[in-house]
């Protein structure tokens, strides 16, 4: 089982649009289940990991995003209309431990913001960051590096061009690295 978060992002680095919503969303390419990769991550998925302010909208949609998964949501209270088979803890350590437990042998989707992120990489949880860079630039809005620290240790796996101009960039988040340089390389 590998934890995987997939973050779609504006080319200036923000996660969501200056009024809240998913970076993604802004795009006219974008086809809710169908577009920018969506379908091929997650063929291998089998959970849904998100905190609980991604997770409460879906309490309100026509359709139940995440049929065929598990879901797990870290959240401080079990919102109202939360149906029973969402896992639902406080605590990230015994989420964690609830996700392992019930493991099929899939990937679990982190699907989130930067600090639920943050939260399950400090953890060591976090085995790869995919990111789609969308051709936008939104100028505010919430950065994905808040929560994440210099020295997160990213591995270049893979990269892909998407329809609609998206790039999908794949790094393992395996290992660290030491704090960033005090000059550029080339003064060294």
């Amino acid at each position: 089982m590998q934890i995987r978060a997939r973050m779609s992002m504006s080319a200036d680095g923000y996660v969501t649009t200056p009024n809240g919503w998913p970076a993604l969303t802004a795009d006219p390419a974008f086809v809710s289940g169908e577009s920018h990769g969506i379908r091929e991550f997650l063929e291998g998925c089998e959970a849904a990991l998100m905190g609980r302010t991604t997770f409460e909208p879906a309490l309100t949609n026509d359709r139940w995003p995440w049929p065929s998964l598990d879901v797990f949501v870290l959240g401080s209270h079990r919102p109202d209309g939360t149906p029973d088979h969402v896992t639902t803890d406080s605590d990230p350590v015994r989420l964690l431990e609830r996700i392992r437990s019930a493991d099929r042998g899939g990937d679990v989707h982190l699907i989130g913001g930067p600090r639920t992120i943050g939260t399950f990489h400090a953890l060591g949880a976090l085995d790869t960051l995919e990111l789609v860079v969308l051709p936008m630039l939104f100028g505010e809005g919430m950065r994905l590096t808040p929560a994440l620290s210099p020295d997160t240790g990213l591995a270049f796996q893979r990269q892909r061009a998407l329809p609609g101009g998206a790039v999908e960039i794949v790094y393992s988040c395996r290992g660290s690295r030491t704090g960033l340089p005090g000059k550029p390389a080339s003064q060294r």
